[in-house]
């Protein structure tokens, strides 16, 4: 087998860091709302049961092919398909699963990036109090405001997406690398503080038996897919981003003092992504839905339960100002993280063709 290709983009400084950059490539907006609420509908702790099988049986494996591929190849998907296949002597085809591959994290970043957009408008009204003694009737028509504003939804999305493309554009080292070192860390410090807070309210209780209480008899067909599903959705697979991130994974790990530098392992690396990301999503649930028991409020689905349900219950309890603040700044630090990596793939690609990355 031929020697593994040196990425023309830079390589993480440390197995760590890769670990880091995958990790908040899968955790998302996906993990906060949609991971819990399917949870609670699909059966609870069934559910978490089938979906940890397919995490294991399904996404796993492939996020471990995904990674080797981009780390042979050294390149952005559509030129390590194309490099891999000429190596290998088989048709040039090939390429087009990176060219699929890219193309969705782009059209998954376009949408991605609105939501993520209206997170930031409301990380910045929870900081600002707007949340303090809301009505139910107030928030609903807060959230449908903000979407019939065609230019206040503009002006965040661009600020969105200049937060997002300004990582992309400096590079592995410069950019990429330097955001998770402190998006992941402060995602999960957040985190810990919302699920220490939510064990301290009444519906605490009631939360985690709608999150984790089994429920065998809602599984059937079509909780399978579901479950497959969002095992693909949650670790990013079939979009790019982890093939891209594989291609800057290093090849050696620094050994003990004086030792050698030892390979480093991609199986071993994808489990420890797995369960960091399954860890943040149950983690999400643990936090939201004791709150929403708590102030006794109506479990939502999608875009109600973040921007309706969630701003009502922060408006009617202790501190809601506090701990709605940095569940909002824990979304953002979420979807920034997610949007670099659907970001990476396509401007890999055009600085391959020729173009500096800030033009790219």
């Amino acid at each position: 087998m031929k020697q593994e290709n040196k990425s023309v983009h830079g390589v993480w400084g440390s197995r760590w860091v890769f670990i880091l950059a995958a990790t908040g490539s899968a955790v998302g907006l996906g993990n906060i709302w949609r991971f819990p609420y399917i949870t609670g509908e699909n059966g609870g702790g069934a559910f978490v049961l089938l979906y940890l099988l397919c995490i294991a049986v399904v996404g796993i494996p492939i996020m471990a092919a995904e990674v080797m591929l981009g780390r042979k190849g050294g390149l952005s998907p559509i030129n390590t398909m194309r490099k891999l296949a000429g190596e290998s002597k088989v048709t040039q085809r090939w390429a087009g699963i990176g060219h699929m591959g890219v193309l969705s994290a782009f059209l998954i970043l376009s949408f991605y990036s609105v939501v993520a957009s209206w997170a930031l408008y409301y990380a910045w009204e929870a900081v600002a109090g707007g949340f303090q003694g809301i009505t139910a009737a107030q928030s609903g028509a807060r959230f449908d405001a903000l979407l019939a504003d065609p230019w206040l939804m503009m002006g965040c999305h661009t600020l969105f997406m200049v937060l997002t493309m300004v990582v992309v554009g400096r590079g592995v080292k410069g950019g990429l690398e330097k955001a998770v070192e402190i998006l992941m860390p402060l995602l999960f410090v957040l985190l810990l503080v919302l699920v220490g807070y939510a064990a301290t309210t009444p519906g605490f209780k009631e939360g985690l038996l709608f999150l984790f209480e089994p429920d065998f008899s809602k599984l059937n067909g079509k909780v399978v897919i579901t479950a497959v599903g969002q095992a693909f959705f949650t670790l990013s697979l079939g979009m790019g981003a982890i093939m891209a991130y594989g291609a800057y994974m290093p090849r050696e790990a620094a050994g003990k003092k004086g030792g050698k530098p030892k390979p480093v392992s991609i199986m071993s690396t994808v489990i420890i992504i797995a369960l960091l990301d399954t860890l943040v999503a149950l983690g999400s649930g643990v936090a939201m839905f004791p709150l929403i028991f708590s102030n006794d409020l109506q479990v939502g689905q999608g875009p109600g339960m973040m921007f309706v349900t969630l701003p009502l219950a922060f408006g009617q309890m202790p501190g809601g100002m506090l701990f709605g603040s940095l569940f909002f700044i824990l979304v953002v630090s979420a979807a920034w993280s997610s949007s670099i990596s659907l970001g990476e793939p396509v401007v890999a690609w055009l600085v391959e063709r020729g173009l500096s990355r800030g033009v790219a």
